[in-house]
């Protein structure tokens, strides 16, 4: 069994844990963070001036969701205003009881493809390995909130045969751990599961999923990066979804990382009201490339129950990636996709920049939204006569879908 700190119900719990109230010795320990999450609304009050509103969410989501917010996120929290990007990211709203017919609880299609225990395999070379199931923070677009936040995180056992799975899968190249969140394993714990993977032959690159970087930044300490760093090419995925979460201890945690060797991609998901703006991804993507993070996907909202007025239209999304591309520096622009409902993976939803398409020449509109004429080549055939000399005797790639044997 897996053990992580559990939050257990206890009257100190409403006392003030805002950084003025506690020690230092407190406030920058990461355990001490996760144990005194902010769950219910008389805690949260000691953080914020909640709104009827907010109020109202926290009382709905009671059977729902859970909610579950660090002292640290919590005092990024805009005091007065419940239009804050972290209050909305954490704090229930009432619309999450409106469950509408087209919402899944598996948007993903992820229990469809579930091949092991804790092993979700969609894509022919890489899996998803489910290693824990508690976060830092419960986000209120979680579309894993079937599987977080409960009290039945994976067995020894279970991890033992999501191991086994994948070493006797030859085709899988890419494991990525996820969960909830892997940085909540204790540094020795993550550290045996990479060595495991690590062992795999033919396992060649790990990924980790986490947003303890942004709720928690104070888990990504020297020996966590020590042993992270053993483990390469070990790459780190966080999710940023606004720049007031890029602060100076974010940033030196992300900081810490790439020191360390290990390059940190950030998943962005676009949320209406809370980053749909094209300030608010200017200045997010920018911020994220200043403090070494490269950001690489932007979300459109997944379909999981309790989330429709988190998600924005996707002529939307379409039109704010229109404010990115060309206007900023291409290294900070991510890709925009959809998780297409039911597991059939990324679709990029990018604009189409292309006016007219013949024989002869492409016309394509620029960012500025100028059309410009491209000429054809003359010569079509593209075949790579080398490909038979240098992949000669290499096996071809198997790419049926996921666990498909």
């Amino acid at each position: 069994m897996v053990h992580l700190p559990v939050v257990h119900a206890q009257p100190e719990l409403a006392r003030s844990v805002r950084r003025a109230d506690v020690t230092d010795a407190q406030w920058f320990d990461w355990r001490w963070q996760l144990g005194h999450m902010l769950t219910t609304a008389d805690e949260l009050a000691t953080a914020v001036t909640l709104s009827p509103t907010e109020r109202a969410g926290l009382a709905a989501s009671e059977q729902l969701f859970r909610t579950g917010i660090t002292p640290y996120y919590a005092s990024l929290m805009d005091p007065v205003h419940a239009s804050c990007p972290i209050r909305l990211q954490s704090i229930p709203h009432p619309a999450e009881a409106d469950i509408r017919d087209e919402e899944l609880r598996d948007p993903l299609g992820e229990d469809t493809h579930n091949p092991a225990p804790s092993v979700v395999h969609k894509y022919p070379d890489r899996v998803l390995f489910l290693v824990v199931d508690r976060c830092g923070i419960y986000c209120r677009h979680c579309n894993r909130r079937r599987l977080v936040g409960g009290d039945e995180p994976p067995t020894t056992a279970d991890l033992e045969a999501g191991l086994e799975y994948i070493a006797k899968t030859p085709r899988i190249r890419d494991v990525l751990l996820s969960g909830g969140d892997p940085l909540l394993l204790s540094t020795r714990r993550l550290g045996h599961l990479l060595s495991r993977l690590r062992a795999i032959p033919h396992v060649e690159t790990i990924r980790i999923g986490t947003r303890l970087p942004v709720v928690c930044p104070l888990r990504i300490d020297d020996e966590l990066c020590a042993m992270l760093r053993r483990h390469h090419p070990l790459f780190i995925n966080t999710h940023f979804n606004h720049v007031k979460e890029l602060t100076p201890e974010a940033r030196a945690a992300c900081e810490r990382l790439v020191d360390a060797g290990i390059p940190v991609g950030n998943q962005t998901v676009l949320l209406r009201g809370i980053n749909s703006s094209v300030p608010a991804l200017r200045a997010l993507m920018r911020g994220l490339l200043r403090s070494r993070v490269k950001p690489y996907y932007l979300f459109q909202g997944d379909t999981v129950i309790g989330t429709d007025h988190l998600r924005t239209p996707v002529e939307t999304a379409q039109e704010l990636y229109k404010g990115l591309r060309g206007w900023i520096n291409g290294m900070a622009v991510p890709m925009l996709v959809l998780d297409a409902p039911g597991g059939g993976g990324k679709v990029p939803i990018v604009p189409n920049y292309i006016e007219e398409l013949d024989h002869d020449r492409v016309t394509v509109s620029t960012y500025r939204g100028v059309r410009i004429d491209y000429p054809q080549p003359r010569e079509r055939d593209c075949t790579v006569p080398y490909d038979a000399i240098y992949f000669a005797g290499a096996p071809i790639d198997d790419d049926r879908e996921g666990s498909v044997v």
